[in-house]
């Protein structure tokens, strides 16, 4: 289900299910669409987390990093590497040479270079948004319902790129990659970088790409922060956004799930303060990176969909009886449990740390006066959605994104999705999300 907000895009008559409805000013416009067996198949999609699997994961060692290294396959990946003769100054003030974007693309750039959308992944995500598992991705695409021949970002119309951000670990430069001096991990020697840095970034894989301006650039949660950037800081190569679940700058609260989450790494003795690369399996930072996606995963689902779920179940009732252990486990604890070996498998420490810091720090309004000020550096179309469970950006911030876009005079438009799934929704419903931004698309393009 969607529900539209303030926005000054359209008018605020009711459309179609099929349609989406705009308002303008203060007033709403409604669209309520019913999922059907969509919702039970999300539902589904949400606790993939069966006992085989985690049977299977939890007969191997974790290993020290799940950082994609050179001599992996590569799977799709593109790879173009900036700064040789000039090195990249991010904002701590720190420089790096022979910095490497890992990207993928999905289309064909047209004769003018008109057609490219940029896709920007949130804090665990990576370049693969589209495309079947195999060598090199060991899971689908995290947006293969929305990317692709004919679905909602089309790729026989757009050419549709992802690049892995600036201190990831799926191929673009970051903590895990070797650094240029000695062939080693940059481990506790890579910088601090920032949601602005990321971009800049990207900035360079654009005019690498022959593109001048993006039709739209689009992201969810940490995604959405990059949307943002993209606005302020190159708003004349950018024709339009679309930043879903996001902040203008991080809360307080936002803030501290975080450092709990750097909290528990820092304390775990395998992180060896960053260096730990050199660690065999079994050996590494696995248990403080687990706990960390833990308390995350936490923030990424609603209560009712927590409840619903799992309830107040414990695990081998069948066995024990009705006696009560110390550890015995709630159901629950072996959901966060998967999901944060699930993670230590495809995503390294010190990549976890320096992107969840770089969120933490995001503020457009940091060196631009004030929030107002720094938003109205924003002039083109936007379509701003949020997600009525979501806890950890929650869908106020959003409203008053679009508001303050409203009072600055840009055209805008706000979407509303109604999930029981919490954060996560913009990865679970993807009709509904690809519907919005498709239709917003076809009227501002």
């Amino acid at each position: 289900m969607v529900s539209t907000g303030p926005g000054n895009l359209g008018n605020a008559s009711k459309v179609p299910p099929s349609a989406l409805a705009s308002a303008s000013g203060e007033t709403c416009g409604r669209l309520v669409r019913q999922t059907g067996d969509r919702a039970a198949r999300d539902v589904t999609k949400v606790v993939t987390d069966n006992a085989d699997e985690r049977s299977e994961m939890a007969s191997d060692a974790l290993p020290a990093s799940g950082a994609w290294t050179p001599g992996d396959p590569p799977g799709a990946r593109q790879f173009f590497t900036f700064a040789s003769d000039r090195l990249f100054a991010v904002e701590s003030g720190q420089v790096l040479s022979d910095v490497t974007i890992a990207y993928e693309t999905w289309g064909t750039l047209n004769a003018d270079a008109s057609n490219a959308i940029l896709v920007c992944h949130a804090w665990t995500g990576d370049s693969h948004a589209a495309g079947r598992a195999g060598a090199g991705h060991n899971s689908p695409g995290w947006w293969d319902e929305v990317v692709g021949p004919g679905k909602h970002l089309d790729t026989d119309r757009w050419y549709v790129v992802c690049p892995n951000v600036l201190g990831g670990c799926q191929g673009s430069t970051g903590p895990a990659s070797l650094h240029p001096d000695d062939g080693l991990p940059y481990g506790s020697r890579f910088p601090v970088v920032t949601i602005r840095d990321m971009v800049r970034a990207q900035a360079r894989l654009m005019r690498h790409l022959g593109i001048d301006q993006w039709a739209s650039v689009v992201g969810g949660s940490m995604g959405g922060m990059q949307v943002l950037e993209w606005a302020i800081t190159y708003r004349k190569h950018v024709r339009s956004i679309v930043p879903i679940a996001a902040c203008m700058q991080a809360s307080a609260q936002q803030i501290a799930w975080g450092v709990i989450g750097r909290r528990s790494i820092r304390l775990d003795p395998a992180w060896r303060g960053g260096d730990y690369y050199d660690a065999e399996p079994g050996e590494g930072p696995a248990q403080g990176l687990a706990i960390a996606r833990q308390v995350a995963q936490v923030t990424f689902r609603s209560d009712n969909a927590f409840t619903e779920r799992f309830g107040r179940n414990l695990t081998d009732r069948s066995r024990i009886g009705d006696t009560f252990g110390l550890w015995q486990e709630f159901e629950v604890e072996r959901y966060l449990q998967y999901h944060g070996d699930k993670l230590v498998r495809r995503f390294d420490a010190n990549s976890y740390l320096i992107i969840g810091k770089a969120m933490d720090l995001h503020d457009v309004a940091r060196g631009r006066g004030n929030l107002e000020r720094a938003m109205s550096l924003i002039t083109v179309p936007n379509l701003t959605i949020g997600i009525d469970s979501d806890m950890l950006y929650p869908s106020y911030q959003q409203r008053k994104m679009s508001q303050m876009l409203s009072r600055a005079g840009v055209p805008n438009e706000y979407a509303e999705i109604q999930s029981p799934h919490g954060h996560d929704a913009f990865l679970i419903h993807f009709d509904e999300v690809g519907e919005l931004i498709a239709r917003f698309l076809d009227r501002v393009l």
